[in-house]
């Protein structure tokens, strides 16, 4: 009881933050219900309980989310008249603060002969270049309201233009440019500008991911098929737990290929390889691959002989008869090279620099293979943003199939390394602890990030009939981007004043509200990022 109480406190205290410092409230609930694994990636048990907690604590604030919202537009329009803040000269004022009465202060603006300065707090500016401003005017003759293209020609852009004025107004910072023939003005909302800084570059809202291992046997995601087919808010749904952890499962699903393949269609078109496009298959020992074979597979990722490998990928078993076996394998490919990362540092490091070479050649008249141009070509096991000192950043992608690697061609040093740090990789990727068995039946569809988890399965006897298809990943995450726009929660970029927030701008972290805006496509702000 002490336990559930203090995971709910948790939860609400994650609630109060935004987005990005959640983080920090997850991991200490991590810490304490499951010590022995929270330096690393976690238990996944305990995380899921943290995170089914915050879902359930987020339905239950939507309303007064609301009303805070409707009181900060309220608040917005009184204040409107009163903080009109001129700046015609090069001095940078002090940014002003909120007040003991919540009310409204906006950002102090200041500008030089090369730049505009904003004012965020007392601590905190951002910079940005005359000429960078004047490129992406948001007004209806630079920017296409609907279409979301550039109209400005950037080539007409004078190096060294500056701004006549600048003001700071509720709506956004206000720039006057000198007549060239006419003058014009630009409004940049404050959101966009906080989210778009460069000078420095802020940390960007986002919905941290939920690494898994074994644990998440006890309540895997799923979504029942009837909710997806009914309307989008049931894609959503599903896109955002496939978002969240790299998997989910959709239950009540009929057993028939055209079931199937009208399931997946729901999302986006099919990605059409050398397979086929939807397909549907037996053991077939005259095709060329070891997936249709009953041999055991161990956990890989597909297409990785491909430059760009497969979004997202959808099983279904309609039937297995005459036979058993053939329990499917997911692991979280995310979650193993955080384990990796923590409990031996040289070997992902050596993982994520070292580029190797794939194929598939199994077929008459297939030949793909990444890598080749020769040393130093092909892809990382483990993909990874750079920061700007060259170190490692967040983990975006691995690419894993031992069966499809073509013949090393590494630097004579990089070979007895690599090796060794395949087999701290292997071994992280095989322990129970990382490992998730299901045994599939007919009526479930199992959807998963194939450029995050792994998959396989055990051998089996008998006939399996399984039907499947893939799907781009550009092509997945755009229907999850509009969906949430759609559907989805203000978000508040850290630092930002919520009353200044964009009219539309929603991100994949809602969970609470079905309520779809009422704003209409020209409106969608893409929650400031472009």
């Amino acid at each position: 009881m002490f336990r559930s109480r203090t995971l709910t406190n948790f939860a609400k205290l994650a609630l109060s933050r935004p987005a990005p410092q959640r983080s920090p409230c997850l991991a200490a609930a991590v810490s304490y219900l499951s010590p022995p694994l929270a330096r690393c990636a976690s238990s996944a048990a305990a995380r899921i309980l943290v995170e089914r907690a915050v879902e359930k604590a987020e339905a239950a604030t939507t309303a007064a989310a609301t009303a805070n919202a409707a009181k900060a537009a309220a608040s917005l329009t009184a204040t409107s008249s009163s903080n009109v803040n001129n700046h015609t000269s090069s001095s940078a004022p002090e940014p002003k603060q909120s007040n003991a009465s919540g009310e409204l202060h906006l950002p102090d603006v200041s500008m030089d002969a090369r730049e505009v300065s904003v004012g965020w707090d007392s601590k905190t500016w951002s910079k940005f270049h005359n000429v960078w401003l004047r490129d992406h005017c948001r007004c209806p003759e630079c920017f296409h309201q609907v279409t979301k293209q550039r109209l400005v020609d950037t080539f007409t852009i004078r190096p060294d233009l500056h701004p006549t004025n600048i003001e700071s107004r509720p709506e956004g910072l206000r720039v006057t440019w000198p007549a060239s023939p006419a003058p014009h003005v630009s409004t940049y909302p404050w959101h966009w500008l906080r989210v778009n800084s460069y000078h420095p570059v802020f940390e960007k809202p986002k919905f941290p991911k939920v690494l898994w291992g074994s644990g998440i046997a006890k309540d895997p995601p799923t979504v029942p098929y009837e909710e997806i087919m009914q309307d989008d808010i049931g894609v959503w749904r599903w896109l955002k737990r496939i978002h969240r952890f790299g998997f989910c499962f959709v239950s009540g699903v009929p057993a028939t290929t055209e079931a199937t393949e009208a399931l997946i269609r729901r999302i986006a078109f099919l990605r059409e390889t050398h397979y086929g496009q939807f397909w549907e298959f037996t053991s077939d020992a005259g095709r060329g691959d070891t997936a249709y074979t009953t041999m055991a597979l161990g956990a890989h990722t597909d297409g990785t002989y491909y430059t760009d490998p497969i979004g997202l990928q959808f099983l279904h078993m309609l039937s297995h008869t005459d036979g058993s076996g053939g329990a499917s394998l997911l692991v979280d490919g995310f979650y193993v090279a955080s384990l990796v990362k923590e409990l031996y540092p040289s070997a992902f490091d050596v993982l994520r620099r070292t580029r190797i070479a794939s194929h598939a050649a199994g077929e008459e008249n297939v030949m793909y293979r990444t890598g080749t141009n020769g040393r130093g070509s092909g892809f990382p096991i483990i993909g990874t943003l750079e920061r700007e000192d060259g170190s490692a950043g967040e983990v975006v992608q691995i690419r894993y199939n031992n069966d499809d690697r073509s013949a090393l061609n590494l630097h004579p040093d990089q070979v007895e390394e690599w090796y060794a740090a395949l087999r701290q990789w292997y071994k992280t990727l095989t322990s129970a602890d990382s490992e998730y068995w299901v045994q599939l039946a007919p009526g479930t569809v199992m959807a998963f990030d194939n450029q995050r988890v792994l998959h396989g399965r055990s051998a089996f006897t008998g006939r399996r009939h399984m039907c499947g298809a893939y799907m781009g990943r550009d092509d997945w995450r755009s229907r999850l981007e509009v969906l949430s726009e759609r559907y989805g929660k203000p978000i508040v970029p850290p630092g930002l004043d919520e009353r200044l927030l964009l009219p539309s701008s929603s991100t994949i972290a809602g969970d609470a509200t079905d309520q779809e805006h009422t704003a209409g496509y020209a409106n969608r702000t893409w929650s400031g990022r472009i």
